[in-house]
């Protein structure tokens, strides 16, 4: 915002510049969260150590802990950050112009590609879902809305058009889909299933889904 000074010369307000000393932090913290990022991705959640995230960033211990609580703090501070960008893949691949199933399919498919390959991380979600504090749960599912709509908003999309039937529900429809998604996780972690094997499932499962809502005049 520019305001002019007693002497009638406009300033240029500008946000606050970080010192060294705070700039430093957020370097840190940061490099705290790609190690740890990296090792709950390659182990899943027990097995990475705070030891072995402090040895990954090239710190101490105290250094990990001078940043975060515990490594439940950690977790969560890593599955929010990378929350945001999950929601950017799927509304990526479900952005080509197409029937609402393969806008539905292809952003799912999207999101199997961006995360099998961090396959423990995802089950580690899964897992600390069922045993976090109550604060947390609270915390994550206000960060995890953003996935879920990417579906829904897809279906209000196809509703506005005319693809669904006018007493079609999108936000029922969207539950739907995203519960279909997620389940599927659990095939890829104990049956080995592929991006290959993923995709002509949740294909399957999106036309069981959309069967009675589609306006096929």
């Amino acid at each position: 915002m520019s305001e002019a000074s007693p002497s009638g010369v406009v300033s240029t307000e500008t946000a606050p510049r970080m010192n060294r000393r705070q700039a430093a932090k957020v370097r840190t913290r940061q490099k705290v969260l790609d190690a740890a990022r990296a090792l709950f991705a390659e182990r899943g959640y027990d097995p990475a150590t705070i030891r072995d995230i402090a040895k990954g960033a090239g710190m101490s211990t105290g250094a990990v802990f001078a940043n975060f609580q515990d490594k439940a703090e950690l977790f969560e501070a890593v599955l929010t950050e990378d929350l945001q960008g999950a929601a950017n893949v799927l509304r990526e691949g479900a952005s080509r112009q197409a029937p609402v199933r393969d806008r539905l399919v292809n952003g799912f498919i999207a999101g199997y590609h961006a995360s099998l390959e961090q396959l423990p991380l995802v089950q580690a979600v899964v897992a600390r879902s069922w045993f976090q504090p109550a604060e947390a749960e609270a915390r994550l599912r206000s960060a995890f809305k953003a996935l879920p709509m990417v579906g829904v908003e897809v279906l209000e999309s196809a509703k506005a058009r005319g693809e669904l039937k006018s007493d079609a529900d999108p936000r029922l429809l969207g539950e739907l889909v995203w519960a279909a998604y997620l389940s599927n996780y659990r095939r890829a972690a104990y049956e080995g299933w592929d991006v290959e094997t993923l995709s002509d499932h949740i294909g399957r499962q999106i036309d069981a889904i959309l069967a009675g809502a589609l306006n096929r005049q």
